[in-house]
């Protein structure tokens, strides 16, 4: 061991969201005097205890910068319909603004349907099929709230993907495609040379070892090791997972942390991001701009 290796940067996200949220009490502020009160409303089915704990960090997110927060709790066995009516409601509502879908639903509920009843321009989680396809065109309202975090805490620490190589671990629908769109658009924070991985990606640690900015959205707990990362790299960890531990993220923290130039924790990295993001959403759709990226 080096004993005179200067530790990684860690990438605070924690830090960074309380950062944010304090610019964000400015705007509602701004908002109220105008006589707008912004308003989220989430609907979450069933007692899946992430999913509760999440709900109550976004409640409690949203009350600390003056948004308005209605949630709409029902049983894990809730008809359709009845998530349908709600939802349907929430979108006529003139004084809701945003409205979210926590995730994951019941197996039985079609997830893709009830995305596609909220109206696209109270989508603050990005994630209809009208949002995703304006962010792969290049012109997004709403832009989903963790590619934004990620991309939001990289340009907080002066960190921009423009003219690098960035390889995302993960092809899913929340993290690694949509993130992937935004890395492509043009500007400081886009212009990225961008390579998607999944399992299917032959040797993949000689292409995360290629990347100046690795992110991983996989999954997987301690998929990436120390030797799959190249030494300086920017590693931003979308994973989180509960072991015996305790929280985990998709990267082997310890091992990593001695090669890379910067990384984020976990707990306290993209997490915190993720909801200061919803929050800049659910604002950008009370003041009409949708500004996304």
């Amino acid at each position: 061991m080096d004993v005179f290796k200067v530790k990684p940067l860690i990438l605070d996200g924690k830090k960074v969201s309380h950062i944010v949220q304090d610019e964000l009490k400015v705007k509602v502020a701004s908002l109220r005097n105008k006589g707008v009160v912004p308003k989220l409303a989430i609907v979450i089915a069933g007692e899946y205890a992430p999913s509760l704990i999440y709900v109550a960090n976004k409640e409690r997110a949203c009350r600390s910068v003056g948004i308005e927060v209605e949630t709409f709790r029902f049983r894990a066995d809730v008809e359709q319909t009845l998530v349908q009516e709600t939802i349907e409601r929430c979108n006529e509502d003139r004084r809701i603004h945003g409205i979210i879908l926590q995730l994951p639903l019941p197996a039985h509920l079609d997830k893709d349907k009830l995305f596609d009843l909220v109206d696209p321009n109270k989508d603050v989680d990005g994630l209809t099929a009208v949002n995703l396809g304006r962010l792969a065109g290049g012109k997004p309202k709403f832009v989903p709230a963790t590619p934004r975090g990620i991309v939001e805490l990289l340009m907080r620490y002066a960190i921009s993907p423009r003219g690098r190589r960035v390889v995302i671990v993960g092809r899913g629908e929340l993290v690694g495609k949509p993130l992937a769109n935004l890395l492509l658009m043009k500007g400081e924070r886009g212009d990225a040379t961008v390579t998607v991985c999944h399992s299917q990606t032959p040797d993949l640690k000689s292409v995360c070892l290629d990347a100046e900015i690795l992110i991983v959205a996989a999954g997987k707990p301690g998929l990436i090791k120390g030797d799959m990362v190249a030494p300086g790299a920017v590693v931003i960890d979308a994973g989180i997972h509960r072991t015996e531990q305790g929280l985990v993220g998709d990267v082997d923290f310890n091992s990593v942390a001695k090669v890379a130039g910067a990384i984020t924790p976990v707990p306290g990295g993209v997490g915190p991001m993720t909801v200061a993001m919803l929050l800049c959403n659910t604002i950008e759709a009370a003041d009409g701009s949708g500004a996304g990226n």
